[in-house]
């Protein structure tokens, strides 16, 4: 599972995180799962890349873990304005890059999105119809919507 970070809020709401912060995110979050391996990758897009039991995780398992852990960073922070969507895709076609840390087909690509309002997000990348086509296994959506709690 590949992980790319889609900042749509200012940084007066939320600390920019970089590369090497966000990967920690995840690699703290997951901590506590000896079966998950996260590690930074260098790639334009995908920054994370977990390693994970399929057969003890889910992916969409693995994808609310993510916004967790992306929830109690921001908490840490005291930021509770923005919202966290985390939006996973199975990669189904050939790959369009030969890099090794380059999403694979077979492999899940999840865009983990901070956000002022989750829906309007949604509407703006026309995700109900961006899904219309795909069958419900190659999909997952988590929503975190009050991060005080």
């Amino acid at each position: 599972m590949l992980l790319s970070h889609n900042f749509d809020v200012t940084p007066n709401i939320a600390p920019v995180l970089s590369h090497e912060e966000f990967a920690q995110v995840f690699s703290r979050g997951l901590g506590d799962r000896p079966s998950c391996k996260t590690r930074l990758i260098e790639h334009p897009h995908w920054i994370v890349e977990i390693l994970f039991d399929g057969d003890q995780f889910s992916p969409k398992q693995i994808g609310e873990f993510c916004a967790q852990a992306l929830a109690d960073k921001r908490s840490s922070q005291d930021v509770s304005s923005s919202e966290i969507l985390v939006l996973g895709g199975l990669k189904t076609t050939p790959p369009t890059s030969s890099s090794p840390d380059a999403l694979q087909t077979g492999d899940w690509g999840v865009d983990v999105v901070e956000t002022l309002v989750v829906e309007t997000f949604l509407q703006g990348i026309s995700w109900e119809t961006t899904i219309a086509s795909k069958p419900v296994a190659e999909i997952f959506k988590v929503a975190f919507k009050d991060l005080r709690s």
